[in-house]
């Protein structure tokens, strides 16, 4: 219950900031009975400072098909490549590397990513971003 409200749903989507695709929320969200216009309307209004990035949110339906909306910050292997300008990570990322991330670069991508991770310390998030990073065939530069 959340606000004497029973959820009935809760879902993750992965869309692009500013410009949600009607196809994927109604696809997940249209057999919930959910306004997916709407919907649309305050994702896109939320996120209209992110536009092209892609911006995860926890839909979460409740019984009287209201819904409400709570952001994410971008996956870490898109704000890597991003970052970096790739399109994708390595094909073989144990035995072949595609790029090389700095340290600062490290540390931007770790402090965007704080919020959403199980860690307030700055280092432990870059250690982490640095795994990712690494799964993908990226080196980090002083590590």
């Amino acid at each position: 219950m959340t606000n004497g409200k029973k959820v009935s749903r809760q879902v993750t989507l992965e869309l692009e900031g500013g410009n949600a695709a009607m196809t994927d929320i109604g696809k997940m969200l249209g057999p919930a009975g959910v306004n997916t216009r709407q919907l649309k309307l305050d994702y896109d209004a939320a996120t209209a400072g992110q536009r092209g990035d892609i911006v995860p949110v926890v839909v979460t339906v409740f019984d009287d098909r209201t819904f409400d909306l709570r952001l994410k910050t971008p996956p870490t292997a898109y704000l890597i490549r991003k970052t970096l300008g790739l399109a994708r990570g390595a094909a073989r990322p144990g035995s072949q590397s595609v790029a090389k991330l700095s340290r600062e670069q490290l540390r931007e991508i770790a402090e965007r990513k704080l919020p959403d991770l199980d860690t307030d310390d700055v280092e432990a998030a870059m250690r982490q971003v640095a795994g990712t990073a690494r799964s993908m065939g990226v080196l980090i530069a002083d590590m």
